[in-house]
């Protein structure tokens, strides 16, 4: 096609993705969250804990305990799950390769810098950040872009920080971007050294020839949307029932009884690693578990291991990085956690 056609074109396509993800993004969290801070401004609070409301533990494992998680995470996401899904599959759709390779590609430190920042905007949870990096992935972004990306949404999400700061307390906030802003950028920097020219991180499909109008465009956003919602969405709800179900295993009793000792710091990082939770979610748990006396250094490792994956995000990423490569950003999100915790008790935080 010849340059002159190509380039009004594409310009027409960019603008469509650019409207749809500030127009989608400010209906879905700029606007609300922007309301939802005066909020937790004034009643100190955002809301019941998804996890367990206001008991001391959550439901014993049951279908109804399943069916209520899931219907309650999913009023929370589903709009947020849309968008996700219409920006990744926008992405493939209506950007040229080149384009997304040119700012996200590199595998040196300014593409995760760049991912991370690209990010912030975003404010999604991880399971709805996941489909905008498959998309990524799919066109060509470098591995620690992408990984920094799908981080940076929870983990750099001003919204969040702001909520945490008048919930909690501005000491969480800092302590939690004193590791988050480590881990989203220095993640990011260690899967683009696992990755090299020669062995990328996994085989990517091979790219599909440029659109040559408006409906073909349009065809082709349609099919990828429905292809990546029917591959992404059934294992997705699979894993949330699951978690919803068994959730009184992973979160046991909350007392005065748990205290800042290493097995529950532990314990409660590799829980918040694997339960998945609405954008915000970790911050009316912690406030909830914190009021029925649960100690400073478990709060302190959800506080930063719930936000940033869970194991639907992991699972719905098994085909854009290497296992070795998730199970590395797990473990990783689990040690920030614990060192997290470990300085909320010697803080003596609460």
């Amino acid at each position: 096609m010849p340059a002159a056609v190509l380039s009004p074109a594409r310009t027409v396509r960019w603008s469509v993705f650019v409207l749809l993800a500030i127009a989608g993004l400010f209906y879905v969290k700029w606007y609300p969250y922007y309301g939802r801070a005066f909020v937790a401004a004034s009643q100190h609070s955002i809301g019941h804990s998804i996890l367990m409301g206001d008991a001391p533990s959550a439901p014993a494992p049951s279908w109804s305990a399943a069916l209520g998680y899931a219907l309650a995470y999913g009023k929370a996401i589903w709009q947020a799950m849309v968008l996700g899904l219409l920006l990744g599959s926008g992405i493939q759709a209506l950007l040229p390769v080149n384009w997304v390779q040119r700012a996200l590609g590199g595998r040196g430190f300014g593409s995760v810098l760049a991912g991370g920042l690209l990010a912030i905007p975003g404010m999604m949870c991880t399971c709805c950040a996941a489909p905008v990096v498959v998309g990524l992935r799919r066109h060509q972004a470098a591995p620690g872009a992408a990984v920094a990306f799908w981080l940076g949404n929870t983990t750099l999400n001003p919204a969040t920080l702001v909520f945490t700061g008048f919930v909690l307390g501005w000491h969480w906030t800092l302590l939690r971007l004193a590791l988050g802003v480590p881990m989203v950028f220095g993640l990011g920097y260690l899967v683009n050294r696992m990755a090299t020219a020669t062995t990328p991180m996994v085989e990517l499909p091979p790219q599909e020839a440029e659109p040559r109008s408006f409906a073909e465009v349009a065809r082709r956003w349609l099919r990828i949307f429905v292809q990546m919602a029917v591959r992404l969405i059934p294992e997705y709800l699979v894993i949330v029932l699951l978690l919803g179900a068994v959730r009184a295993w992973m979160f046991p009793h909350v007392g005065p009884d748990i205290g800042n000792e290493w097995f529950w710091i532990v314990a409660l990082a590799l829980a918040g690693m694997l339960f998945v939770i609405p954008t915000a979610g970790e911050v009316p748990i912690v406030q909830a578990m914190l009021a029925l006396g649960l100690g400073g250094g478990p709060a302190a490792a959800l506080l930063l291991t719930l936000p940033p994956v869970s194991l639907p995000s992991l699972a719905m990423l098994g085909r854009s990085f290497r296992v070795r490569t998730l199970v590395a950003i797990a473990s990783a999100v689990v040690g920030v956690g614990i060192l997290g915790g470990a300085l909320a008790a010697w803080l003596g935080m609460h």
